[in-house]
C-alpha cells in the first residue's frame, strides 16, 4: 500500500510540475502580448482597480464584454473572469463584425487557442485548482489585442465617422433648408392674413404685398393673385404721392388701383427684384419738397434693397429725374419705368405701392425700415455726391484756416437787404463769407461741394435752407424766422431736421424793426401787435408773412448768434 501511495503522489508531483510549467508558459506569453500592446497601442489596455478593462475608458475599437452563465452567483462570478469577448462600443454590431474580428488573429494564435491554452488560462484566472474542472467546462475564446485588429478598426472607425460627419452636415442642412422654407412660409402666412394696404399713417398711404404680384400700367392697376380657394377680395384706390389730404397737390395726379384678383392678363415681363411705385409732380421743383416729399420718404423705403428694386414712377418729369439721377442711380441698379408710358404687364414677387413718409423733411427711426434715420439719410446725400468732409474740424486744427459762413441769398421774396453788412460784420469776428443762391436750376453737384465745405450755413427760412443735407457733421444751421409768429413752421421743416441728422442748429427770429413790413404797414397795426391772428391757413400766412417781407438784419442783435457760434466750433 505503501509502495502505491508513494507511486500516486509521484504521478501528481509530475502532473503538478507540468501543469506549473504551462502556467509559467502562459504568464510569460501573456506578458510579452501585454507589453507588445502597450508599445505598440497604450490607450488599448485601460484597466480599472479590479484588473479589468473599463468599458466607459476603452476605446471605441475595443470593449471587453464579460459573459454570465445561468448557475448559481459564485459560478457568474467565475464565468465572467473566464470569458471576456471582443465587441464593438456601438449598438447592433453583428456576428459576423464578432466573426471578422477574431479571424483577424494570426494563423498561429488559432492553433495555440485549440490546445490547452485556454484551459490553462481559464484555470489561471479562476478561484483555484479546485475549479478546473468547471473552468474547463465553462471556457471561451479570448482574442487577443494584435496590431492587425487596431488598424483594422481603428480604419472603420475613422471611415466611420466621416460617414457620420458627413450624414450630420446634410441633416443639418437640411435642417436649416427646412427651418428657412418653414420661416418662410409662415411670412407667406403672415402676408396673406395682412390687407393689402395701410392708410393709417397720416402723411401717407403705402400698399405692400408679397405673392404672385401683375402691375399692368394701362390699366392703373396693381393685382395681387390669390388662388382660386381664397376669399379675400379687396379694392384700394391710391395716389402714391406722401401728401395724405392734401387735394391741391394730388389733384392731378393718376390714381391706381391695388386689389386682390383670380384673373389677370398675362405677364409680358418678369422681375427677380421688389418693385416701388411713387408719383412725382405734386409739390417737386420746389427744393424743400424735392427732399420731404420724394428723396427722403424713397430713401427710407427702397435703401433696405441695396440698389436691388425697380421703380415704376407715375406722372414722371423727364427734368426731375435728371436732375436727381445720382439719387436715383445710387438707390436702384435698373432703368426707371414711366408707369403713364408703359405698355408691359410686369410680376413681381415683392412690391410697394407709396412711399414711407411721417414729419416734414424727416424720418420716425422708430417705424422705418431698419430705424433708418436723418443720419443715415445726411450720410447717403454725401456719399452720393462724393462730397469730402464729413465732419467739421475744430478751430486750429488746421492751421491758419478761418471757420467758413455760407450765407443763402434769395432773389424775389425774405431777401436779406442789408447784404453786405452782413458780410463785413462776419467777417470782422473771424469769418470766411461765402455768399451763395440756392435755385431749382442750381447745379447741385457744384453747390453740394460748396456747402459741404463750410462750418455755418445761414439764411431766411426757405427751401435754400434743405441743403443742410449736405453739411458735414458737427456743422452749424442757422435759420432767420421772419415776423409773422411762424417759429413752430420754421423748427418743423429745418430745426428738427438738422438737429437729426447731426447739426448744430440755432433760430434767430427778427424783430418788427428787421422787417420790410414796416414800409407797408403802420407800427401799431394788428399785424405787428396780434400776428397769430392773421394765421387763416398756410395760404394766408404764405403770401403774408413769407411772399411780401424781406429782412433788415440788425447787426448788432445778430452779432451774439455768430460768437456763439464760433465758441462751439471751437469745442
Amino acid at each position: 500500500m505503501k509502495a502505491v501511495e508513494r507511486a500516486k503522489l509521484v504521478r501528481s508531483l509530475r502532473q503538478e510540475s507540468r501543469r506549473l510549467r504551462l502556467l509559467v508558459l502562459v504568464i510569460g506569453f501573456f506578458l510579452v502580448t501585454l507589453t507588445f500592446v502597450v508599445v505598440s497601442k497604450p490607450d488599448a489596455l485601460l484597466f480599472n482597480l479590479n484588473g479589468r478593462l473599463s468599458v466607459d475608458q476603452a476605446p471605441r475599437s475595443l470593449l471587453i464584454r464579460q459573459t454570465v452563465d445561468d448557475d448559481d452567483a459564485r459560478t457568474q462570478r467565475s464565468a465572467a473572469a473566464q470569458d471576456p469577448k471582443v465587441v464593438d462600443d456601438e449598438e447592433g454590431t453583428s456576428e459576423e463584425e464578432e466573426k471578422r474580428a477574431l479571424t483577424s488573429e494570426p494563423e498561429q494564435a488559432k492553433n495555440e487557442e485549440k490546445t490547452t491554452e485556454p484551459q490553462l488560462l481559464a484555470h489561471f484566472v479562476g478561484s483555484g485548482a479546485g475549479e478546473e474542472k468547471k473552468g474547463k467546462e465553462g471556457h471561451h475564446k479570448m482574442t487577443l489585442p494584435t496590431v492587425s485588429n487596431y488598424t483594422i478598426r481603428d480604419a472603420e472607425d475613422s471611415d466611420n465617422a466621416k460617414q457620420e460627419e458627413t450624414k450630420l452636415g446634410a441633416v443639418a442642412d437640411q435642417s436649416d433648408a427646412n427651418g428657412r422654407s418653414q420661416q418662410q412660409a409662415q411670412d407667406n402666412a403672415e402676408w396673406e392674413r395682412k390687407p393689402l394696404c395701410d392708410f393709417s399713417n397720416f402723411r401717407a398711404n403705402v400698399c405692400e404685398m408679397r405673392g404672385n404680384i401683375k402691375i399692368h400700367p394701362n390699366a392703373s392697376s396693381v393685382m395681387y393673385m390669390e388662388p382660386a380657394s381664397s376669399k379675400r377680395n379687396e379694392v384700394w384706390k391710391i395716389k402714391p404721392y406722401p401728401r395724405k389730404g392734401d387735394e391741391l397737390c394730388l389733384g392731378k395726379l393718376r390714381e391706381l388701383t391695388v386689389k386682390s384678383s383670380k384673373a389677370a392678363p398675362e405677364c409680358t415681363k418678369y422681375h427677380n427684384v421688389p418693385a416701388v411705385v411713387f408719383a412725382l409732380t405734386g409739390y417737386t421743383g420746389n427744393l424743400f419738397h424735392d427732399f420731404t416729399d420724394v428723396l427722403v420718404p424713397l430713401f427710407t423705403t427702397a435703401s433696405e434693397f441695396n440698389g436691388e428694386v425697380q421703380f415704376l414712377i407715375t406722372d414722371m418729369a423727364v427734368w426731375w429725374t435728371n436732375k436727381y439721377h445720382v439719387v436715383f442711380e445710387k438707390l436702384s441698379k435698373y432703368p426707371l419705368i414711366d408707369f403713364n408710358k408703359d405698355g408691359e404687364v410686369h410680376c413681381f414677387k415683392h412690391a410697394i405701392v407709396g412711399l414711407h413718409a411721417y414729419m416734414e423733411f424727416t424720418i420716425d427711426s422708430s417705424k422705418a425700415p431698419h430705424n433708418y434715420s436723418m443720419v443715415d439719410f445726411n450720410r447717403f446725400m454725401r456719399r452720393t455726391y462724393s462730397l469730402p468732409r464729413d465732419s467739421v474740424s475744430a478751430l486750429g486744427e488746421i492751421p491758419k484756416s478761418k471757420p467758413r459762413l455760407l450765407i443763402i441769398s434769395r432773389q424775389r421774396t425774405r431777401m436779406f437787404l442789408n447784404l453786405p453788412e452782413i458780410v463785413k460784420m462776419a467777417e470782422e469776428l473771424g469769418f470766411e463769407v461765402v455768399v451763395e443762391e440756392a435755385n431749382v436750376s442750381s447745379d447741385l453737384s457744384h453747390f453740394s461741394k460748396v456747402v459741404n465745405s463750410v462750418d455755418v450755413m445761414m439764411g431766411v427760412h426757405g427751401a435754400g435752407l434743405t441743403n443742410c443735407v449736405f453739411l458735414p457733421d458737427k456743422a452749424t444751421l442757422i435759420q432767420i424766422v421772419p415776423w409773422g409768429g411762424i417759429e413752430g413752421v420754421c423748427r418743423i421743416d429745418f430745426g428738427n431736421p438738422s438737429e437729426q441728422m447731426g447739426l448744430r442748429y440755432k433760430q434767430y427770429s427778427i424783430a418788427v424793426h428787421e422787417s420790410s413790413l414796416t414800409d407797408q404797414y403802420p407800427l401799431d397795426h394788428e399785424i405787428f401787435k396780434n400776428p397769430l391772428a392773421f394765421h387763416k391757413g398756410f395760404e394766408f400766412i404764405r403770401q403774408t408773412f413769407m411772399d411780401k417781407q424781406n429782412v433788415r438784419l440788425d447787426c448788432n442783435r445778430f452779432r451774439p448768434v455768430l460768437l456763439e457760434t464760433l465758441d462751439q466750433l471751437n469745442q
